[in-house]
């Protein structure tokens, strides 16, 4: 078998038809080595016969998709310089569209920490590691449109691919746990139930399950250990022969289109499966370690730590960029994706040691006509010395708000002083938006993520009880800003679990009700749990999978659900463009666009916002003061609405103010009751300076009427 010499760009396995153009960069190499396996798995090793730009190149006549392979890389093999060239290993290709098989550890696979001669020498890890695959470019995607939804018409319902589908009795056992099985009909309807337009997967990206958890009889559930930033990963594939889980991928995304449904990714670029210098040699490691991993300046051998899992990529290499930036721009043109949220995303803001919030990753970003068009949203923290940078992301992006999540719990479970900080929260946090030209919707609001208790488990449970991990309770968060509303775990006391009831519905609704973009967790519709595990990422199992049992159970949580998506899109005040001004928005106009008062009707001063026994407040929105236009360019005009909010523990009548903000009110949304009718529909309406008893940890929507 005789290369041609091929072309060094794309990088990876490039089918054209014909043949296949194979690319590795390595700028320490000597020479690279492509190994290609038949269908026994008997291996041929072909030299790449060209090097342009450090990258290594070859073109092969009649290898075409479903052709495995891997790499050696010979060169120098010196960790005690960050050299880790070693040809008895056979490597990943980093830019591989497609992988197959997984992990069978074993000693060659791993590092020594000092370079001792064993690890050039050690035995040839062949059928050790994963291989990558040549894939078929070609789909048909049909009339496939991406739906561009606005953000601040975005309803985000974060999932995972095999949690969601695993237990689904409509979808067929061998579609269970797949690409295949998200796309199914009776999901997706679920899906459109909700009012979701959005879907953010945990990572799909091609990862391994850690050693450690794999001798515990554990797997790593989550995915949070990527290996290859092209390849969905092969075990949610339901045809993976052939490198069928990138066609199954694509039909996912398509029928989740057809729906008006987004795909956003949870991408993980901050570090990669192959650890500390202790770990497992798998791709980039062995093929270029020093342009791919950040080093410790005085001692290569280790590696830079800022996710907490061994390695921190090195986002100061231009090689290193141009691997993350060729990833997103794949997967938004060739796949078809709608938009990333970035694990960890300070790491890849450190090009020093600080975090730096004008770094080249973001400049990158910012210019390039692919990825800049598409939803970026962050995880705006790292494990690193300052490394919690919420609000301090460049304007084109979004974040996870985690300060949205504190305060709501805080204010939910009865906390002191949270007024003003809840204040700020639910209108957008013009606190860390407004300043650098950001708007409402830069905060992805959420009380529940993947990591940290569900929804049911959060009024539930006191503590975490991650028994089940084996790490006698040292991994998982400690401070849960949770409240179990006076039982720890499941009890039959009809008043307990009405409080929980009614405190699920309050998280879910101020979630439904604050600007922003809201993010559910999949399964906290019906109340699921994970039996008060805050860190389930490695159980693979029924504790973290949907059970969807619990569906006709908790139906009035799914109706109550569905109805105030459906609510917040009829209306929209509740998901502004702009942040609110505190003032009429035209001359002449009386009522001002926000208006905040005590439960006594009377306007909030300064003094009552430091009330640090206040947990009760109303708010009124006001639906003509808009700021924003539609399509046509007419100003945007919708009701007006009350939000009464009372977290105290016992019941409180509250006035609603004077004629000049309403002439009367109807209760359209009440927490204590679960219900959310249309006005014509609701009880009598209240007349203004009248009084409305607001039950015990309720939240109550009361909507303008009577007005000509």
């Amino acid at each position: 078998m005789r290369p041609w010499p091929g072309t060094p760009y794309p990088l990876g396995a490039t089918y054209d038809g014909v043949g296949t153009n194979f690319t590795l960069f390595s700028e320490v190499a000597d020479y690279v080595e492509l190994c290609l396996f038949d269908a026994d798995g008997a291996e041929t090793r072909v030299r790449l016969p060209e090097v342009d730009g450090f990258v290594h190149h070859g073109y092969i006549l009649g290898i075409g998709p479903g052709q495995k392979y891997g790499y050696r890389v010979h060169g120098p093999h010196d960790p005690g310089r960050g050299l880790r060239c070693n040809p008895h290993k056979l490597l990943i290709d980093p830019y591989a569209k497609a992988i197959t098989g997984e992990v069978e550890w074993h000693e060659s696979l791993f590092g020594y920490p000092f370079g001792s001669p064993e690890e050039r020498n050690d035995q040839d890890s062949a059928g050790h590691v994963p291989l990558s695959v040549v894939v078929n470019p070609f789909f048909d995607w049909a009339n496939d449109r991406p739906p561009k939804t606005p953000y601040n018409e975005t309803v985000i319902y974060e999932a995972h691919v095999k949690g969601l589908t695993m237990l689904h009795p409509e979808v067929p056992e061998r579609l269970r746990g797949t690409y295949a099985g998200l796309a199914h009909p009776a999901v997706i309807e679920h899906l459109k139930s909700l009012g979701v337009t959005a879907i953010e997967l945990m990572p799909v990206h091609q990862f391994i399950s850690d050693h450690g958890l794999e001798q515990k009889g554990l797997r790593n559930y989550w995915g949070y250990n990527t290996i290859g930033f092209f390849a969905p990963h092969e075990g949610y594939a339901a045809l993976p022969e052939n490198a069928g889980q990138v066609q199954e991928f694509k039909g996912m995304v398509r029928a989740l289109h057809e729906a008006n449904i987004e795909v956003i990714l949870d991408v993980v670029y901050n570090h990669t499966a192959e650890g500390n210098h202790l770990g497992p040699t798998l791709s980039m490691r062995g093929i270029d370690n020093q342009a791919y991993y950040r080093l410790v300046e005085d001692d290569p051998t280790f590696y830079m730590d800022y996710t907490g899992t061994g390695n921190s990529l090195n986002v100061r290499s231009p090689h290193t960029l141009q691997l993350i930036m060729d990833s997103l721009r794949y997967w938004v043109t060739e796949m078809r994706v709608d938009g990333f949220r970035f694990d960890l995303a300070a790491t890849l803001a450190r090009e020093f040691y600080d975090v730096d919030r004008l770094s080249t990753f973001f400049d990158l970003v910012q210019q390039d006509p692919v990825v800049s068009q598409v939803k970026l949203i962050a995880e705006p923290w790292d494990v690193g010395p300052g490394g919690y940078q919420v609000g301090n992301f460049p304007p084109l992006w979004t974040e996870w708000n985690g300060k949205y999540r504190d305060t709501v719990r805080d204010f939910w479970r009865g906390e002191p002083a949270t007024l003003g900080e809840f204040a700020s929260r639910i209108t957008g946090s013009s606190d860390l938006y407004k300043d650098d030209g950001r708007r409402p919707y830069a905060s992805i609001n959420f009380v529940i993520a993947h990591d940290g208790f569900t929804l049911n488990d959060l009024v539930s449970y006191n503590d975490k009880h991650n028994e089940a991990n084996g790490e006698d309770g040292r991994d998982g968060a400690d401070d849960n800003r949770s409240w179990n509303c006076g039982v720890e775990g499941p009890t039959d006391d009809p008043e307990v679990n009405e409080l929980r009831a009614r405190q699920r519905r309050n998280m879910t609704a101020t979630l439904l009700l604050s600007q922003g973009v809201p993010m559910l967790l999949h399964g906290d519709e019906l109340a699921r749990t994970q039996q008060g595990n805050n860190n389930a990422y490695c159980q693979d199992n029924e504790l973290s999978w949907v059970d969807w049992s619990l569906l006709e159970k908790n139906r009035d949580l799914v109706d109550f659900t569905s109805a105030l998506t459906a609510f917040r899109k009829q209306h929209p005040v509740l998901r502004r463009r702009r942040f609110f001004q505190g003032k009429p928005i035209r001359k002449g106009d009386e009522l001002r666009d926000i208006a905040w008062f005590t439960p006594a009707g009377e306007e909030m001063q300064e003094q009552n916002w430091g009330d640090g026994f206040g947990k009760c407040i109303v708010v009124f929105l006001n639906g003509e003061g808009i700021p924003d236009l539609d399509q046509r360019g007419m100003r945007v005009l919708d009701d007006s609405f009350l939000l009464a909010f009372n977290a105290h523990h016992e019941d409180i009548e509250v006035t609603l103010p004077e004629p000049g903000y309403g002439p009367q009110w109807t209760v359209v949304v009440d927490t204590a009751t679960g219900t959310v009718v249309a006005p014509e529909l609701a009880e009598d309406p209240i007349p203004a300076g009248g009084t409305l008893t607001l039950a015990s940890r309720s939240l109550v929507v009361l909507q303008r009427t009577g007005v000509e």
